[in-house]
């Protein structure tokens, strides 16, 4: 299937590492020409060598000041765009009665501010496009919110709420804008906590061999396992394509089910 990606030229912020790297990558085997967004040069130095790719920029994008440096370098670049994949996003601890305003408003900053800066300053590019999208990468918390980390599930479900008005306001122009939402994705990361909750419960030695149990606990879903990162970009990439023209305002939950809301 041709998703009509062939030198489209895609900005995935955050893609020094982790699922945002992953998506990165299947936009380049599609054939688009992806730029790369780390915070800091160090980051994206590691991230072009990993890569092999000589289009990046750099920048703290929580921050106006790190979006203005953003923008410049992407602007020396060249002035076109067709694709902004707001990928980059952060979550920290915090409970109830345990949180400061400042911890509030920071995550804000990393979770919405970071996306509504580059999409404001991005749209006129993004708006001529024949192939505009807009992918905005949230959490199923945003509509299924844990206990814990409020301030987090908060910020995703601002950006949830976003998506649907920028897809209003950008009736009349052949450009789409969607959320996508994963549960629990399986990153190294994430491999190596659960591990170790694995191994002290005598769960099993392997990923393989715990993750039934894993998500039994942790995350229940109809498929019983925990999505991979290929999986997360799959998604992303197809609402990128001229495939998916006609999908706009909506919330793709990538959950293996574990959402049931209709």
């Amino acid at each position: 299937m041709d998703l009509g990606l062939m030198g489209k030229r895609v900005l995935v912020t955050g893609s020094h590492r982790g699922t945002g790297q992953i998506i990165a990558k299947q936009f380049s085997a599609e054939g688009a020409e992806v730029i790369l967004h780390g915070l800091s040069e160090d980051q994206i130095a590691q991230a072009r060598f990993e890569f092999d790719s000589t289009a990046a920029v750099w920048g703290d994008i929580s921050t106006p000041d790190g979006c203005e440096q953003v923008i410049s370098q992407l602007n020396a670049l060249g002035p076109e765009l067709d694709i902004l994949v707001n990928n980059y996003g952060t979550a920290t601890p915090g409970e109830w009665g345990r949180l400061e305003s400042s911890q509030w408003i920071d995550i804000y900053q990393h979770n919405v501010l970071s996306a509504s800066r580059l999409i404001d300053a991005l749209l006129p590019q993004i708006k001529a496009s024949e192939q505009g999208r807009i992918i905005n990468l949230g959490t199923i918390g945003s509509t299924r919110p844990n206990a814990k980390m409020p301030h987090y599930y908060a910020a995703k479900g601002a950006l949830a709420n976003l998506t649907v008005s920028l897809a209003k306001a950008l009736a009349g122009h052949n450009t789409t804008v969607n959320l996508v939402s994963p549960g629990l994705i399986r990153t190294p990361e994430v491999e190596a906590q659960y591990l170790r909750i694995a191994a002290k419960k005598g769960w099993g030695k392997t990923f393989q061999e715990a993750e039934q149990q894993i998500t039994a606990e942790y995350f229940a879903n109809p498929l019983a396992r925990i999505a991979t990162r290929e999986e997360v970009a799959d998604v992303v990439v197809f609402l990128a394509s001229a495939r998916a023209s006609f999908v706009n305002g909506q919330n793709i939950r990538v959950d293996g089910g574990a959402v049931d809301i209709v």
